[in-house]
């Protein structure tokens, strides 16, 4: 280890966290087809459940972690992260974040993305895009000798410019055989700040912005973050390892990234 705390990965560890990564992202692509008007959070969970159990041979990583009752989280609309599945149907219009992880043989996978329920309008699918194309600024400023805070300013950069506000209570972080590590990923910063970047480390990189102001609050289940304005919000996370010449995404998606441009390495 370097830089204190961060693991620096061989790339046969890499190899291990991309393994766990890509079931993660399997998952989401599973998923998508039954993201539509009238199922419930609680049915889409029980889906993923048996999907990683059954059919992935692994662990829900979410099961149980500090107490969480779920495989998967389930924000929408104006809930920014940690909502909890529930018997509450999706509406057509809605915007959906699912966020799943996953253990496979002590490696940890964690991913999440946005999904469309019926026809969202304006507002949302602007809201949607902007924060894909954040997150996609943020992965595109990851190379060694970077730093944290040229991720963070990327991001912020991309909100700012469209006029949406960066939540800042939570972050990426380092994963691997631990499920949340060192560092912690700001999605906000300036430029040259913060731990410099070196190959090997591994982290998230998953950015919520919100449709108005960056204030959230949490509600009385102890999980759910919901935006203190009832603005919508939205969220994309990937697992990124830093390589000799840039970043490598450990979460890619097997179905490609439909309206969404690929990020190239």
């Amino acid at each position: 280890m370097r830089n204190g705390k961060v693991p620096i990965r061989s790339e046969a560890e890499i190899d291990m966290a991309r393994r766990a990564g890509m079931m993660a992202a399997e998952v989401l692509r599973m998923i998508g087809e039954h993201v539509r008007p009238g199922i419930t959070t609680a049915e889409l969970d029980r889906i993923c459940h048996a999907y990683i159990v059954d059919e992935l041979k692994a662990i829900p990583a979410n099961v149980g972690y500090l107490g969480y009752p779920k495989t998967v989280l389930t924000s929408i609309n104006n809930v920014v992260c940690h909502g909890i599945p529930s018997d509450k149907r999706l509406k057509d219009g809605d915007i959906v974040n699912i966020d799943v992880a996953v253990n496979r043989d002590g490696w940890f996978g964690d991913t999440s993305r946005m999904y469309f329920v019926g026809e969202p309008g304006i507002l949302a699918r602007r809201l949607v895009r902007t924060t894909y194309d954040a997150i996609r600024a943020g992965i595109l400023a990851v190379r060694p000798g970077a730093t944290l805070g040229d991720i963070g300013h990327a991001i912020q950069a991309v909100a700012q410019r469209e006029g949406f506000g960066v939540v800042r209570e939570f972050c990426g972080h380092g994963i691997g055989t631990v499920y949340h590590d060192e560092p912690q990923v700001l999605h906000f910063g300036r430029p040259g700040t913060g731990m410099v970047l070196e190959p090997g480390m591994i982290f998230t990189i998953e950015p919520m912005l919100n449709a108005g102001s960056a204030a959230t609050k949490q509600l009385a289940d102890g999980w759910t973050i919901v935006t203190k304005d009832r603005s919508l919000s939205a969220q994309w996370e990937h697992m990124v390892a830093v390589t000799e010449n840039g970043f490598d995404i450990l979460t890619a998606w097997p179905d490609g990234y439909g309206e969404y441009p690929s990020i190239a390495n």
